[in-house]
């Protein structure tokens, strides 16, 4: 039961975050001026509708999507004497731009909105040197597989981090000097300080303490570098703490660190976008009987089912964390120079004002716009294929889906 709650709230929030999309459109259109006719969430036949001022506003039966009708979006659209000097395509090209981009833009806000959400509150995923736990004890061996030995013997020292009075939630900042940012650059540093006293500066409740301890002697698997003995470990220096997996932040700091957040996800979305058609065949796979690749490309199926499955094992910020991504992989997405998406009506915009451009500079005839037309072949390849991919994940989500990533 509380899958199906998660399935159905993270199918809900991408059709609200679909609703925002297509009224960031209306927001700018009616901001300019324009004349917006229709704002309707999903397709097909109407089920219910209003109308306020000039603009019908409605639900239809096909919740798979959206849609904001401006007049004149097309230059060869027959308008009412009206709506002539409202035409879309009358107005500047930056104007234009803004509307078409606008849609976008409201799915980078959400995600924005969602993580400044999540940073005041459960906290954002860090790698930062914060203290996530501090142990009783530091267990001063493994066993010769390398596996630390679980629990505390009498042979085991007290965490030097205890007892030097270290929280969680602490940010180490530094070590003897030695700037610290990342909770590797942290372990590097007391690894190489065996039976040696090192000073930590810290920050606790944004004020930066110092503390002295001495680094405790341990066995741990060996890395590269470090000498081994016969099982594969080295001698190492430890402290006694396990790294924080998120970072909360006040209202003021989260400002920033929500930013740097999403910069970092939308970097990762593009990298993921380019390397999308490579992970095609994966899916070809998946419907084949193989074990599906986690790293498979998901339908909007498979993503509110792993949304449900967050819910379910009670993984709240992951189910927010994922809705985040998700808009922004849309935004970027939409945003591409490909028809009929967003990004391709601005393309082919700016394609004409620099065709236009240059014929003014050679002193030639205006080309004037694109025949929307001889468009209409591309539009129809990319919707076909991209329809097809669609279709080919949610058929493997649905056949052959990602294992619970909660189990």
């Amino acid at each position: 039961m509380t899958f199906l709650l998660g399935f159905v709230l993270f199918a809900l929030g991408l059709t609200i975050s679909i609703a925002a999309h297509e009224f960031g459109h209306l927001v700018a259109a009616k901001a300019f001026g324009m004349h917006a006719r229709r704002y309707f969430i999903g397709f097909g036949k109407t089920l219910w509708s209003f109308r306020r001022g000039e603009t019908e506003y409605g639900l239809k039966v096909l919740p798979v999507g959206g849609f904001v009708d401006i007049a004149g979006m097309s230059h060869v659209e027959e308008l009412p004497a009206d709506d002539e000097p409202r035409a879309f395509w009358r107005y500047p090209a930056w104007k234009r731009v803004v509307v078409m981009a606008a849609g976008s833009v409201t799915h980078i806000l959400l995600a924005l909105l969602i993580l400044y959400g999540i940073a005041v509150t459960a906290g954002l995923p860090t790698d930062r040197a914060i203290v996530g736990d501090v142990p009783a004890c530091v267990v001063l061996d493994t066993d010769p597989t390398g596996a630390a030995r679980g629990g505390c013997t009498s042979r085991d020292p007290v965490a030097p981090a205890r007892q030097a009075g270290l929280a969680v939630g602490d940010r180490i900042v530094a070590v003897d000097g030695q700037r610290v940012n990342t909770f590797d650059e942290l372990v590097a540093a007391i690894r190489s300080r065996p039976d040696q006293d090192v000073t930590l500066r810290y920050r606790r409740d944004s004020t930066e303490r110092t503390a002295t301890l001495h680094v405790a002697k341990a066995l741990r698997p060996a890395i590269d570098g470090e000498r081994r003995d016969a099982h594969g470990r080295a001698v190492v220096g430890v402290i006694g703490i396990a790294p924080a997996a998120v970072e909360v932040f006040g209202p003021i700091s989260a400002v920033g660190a929500t930013g740097s957040f999403t910069g970092v996800l939308m970097g990762r979305t593009i990298s993921a976008l380019g390397q999308f058609p490579s992970k095609i065949p994966k899916l070809v796979d998946a419907l084949a009987g193989k074990p599906r690749d986690p790293d498979s490309p998901v339908s909007v199926v498979g993503a509110s089912r792993v949304g449900g499955q967050a819910v379910e094992a009670g993984a709240w910020v992951i189910f927010f964390l994922l809705l985040a991504g998700l808009n922004i992989f849309i935004g970027i997405f939409n945003i591409l120079p490909l028809l009929p998406l967003d990004g391709g009506h601005i393309a082919v915009l700016l394609f004409e004002r620099a065709r236009s451009g240059i014929a003014r500079l050679f002193g030639r005839r205006d080309p004037g716009r694109v025949d929307p037309r001889k468009l209409a072949p591309i539009m129809v390849v990319f919707i076909l294929l991209f329809g097809g991919i669609s279709l080919l994940a949610i058929m493997a989500d649905v056949v052959n889906p990602i294992a619970n990533p909660f189990q």
